[in-house]
């Protein structure tokens, strides 16, 4: 009798906690999918009158899982533009963040984030605007390294890579961005 009610007491343990290790799981995989989005590499070599020209860009992006949530709080800028992003950990383990990103014009376009929540190097939550619109919110906490050439060992910065959905256009560069990445400050 004990033995069977310490096997049904195992299972039930099991069954309970299998959904935040699968969530935790697949948190942890849609933050490297996020994180990849971020790689570029490229190449190549031209010749001209005798004249060799080579270009090298190789930029690789790994996710940052830390146990202790207050790493992650800070003010983060984008690598072009004035778009801040701002992380704040409350006591309660709570995250409270708000930004900005193109708007197709001229300008930023500001924003909270609602119901945002931490999942290792995954962010997500639903980005709040002034108008009171709203759009699903999908960032990875990242260290990203860029080499200029293949015997380069490469800078990296920490910072936070957010993937728009749908795409933004940035009116000053002239392009549509699917992408952007926060750095630390």
């Amino acid at each position: 009798m004990r033995l069977l009610l310490a096997a049904t007491l195992f299972a039930s343990l099991c069954l309970i906690s299998m959904p935040t290790g699968a969530q935790g799981l697949k948190a942890q995989q849609r933050a490297q999918e996020l994180a990849a989005s971020f790689n570029k590499s490229k190449h190549e070599t031209k010749e001209k009158r005798g004249v060799r020209i080579e270009k090298f860009k190789d930029i690789s992006s790994v996710p940052v899982s830390r146990n202790d949530v207050s790493f992650y709080a800070g003010t983060y800028v984008a690598t072009f533009g004035d778009y801040p992003f701002t992380i704040k950990i409350n006591t309660d383990g709570q995250v409270v963040a708000s930004g900005s990103e193109p708007d197709g014009q001229q300008s930023a376009r500001q924003f909270t984030l609602r119901e945002a929540k931490l999942e290792g190097a995954l962010l997500t939550g639903t980005k709040v605007y002034a108008d009171g619109t709203t759009e699903k919110f999908e960032g990875v906490f990242i260290n990203r390294t860029e080499r200029n050439s293949p015997t380069d060992t490469g800078r990296t910065t920490f910072g936070l890579g957010v993937v728009f959905d749908p795409p933004k256009y940035e009116a000053e560069l002239g392009f549509t961005l699917n992408h952007i990445f926060y750095q630390k400050q």
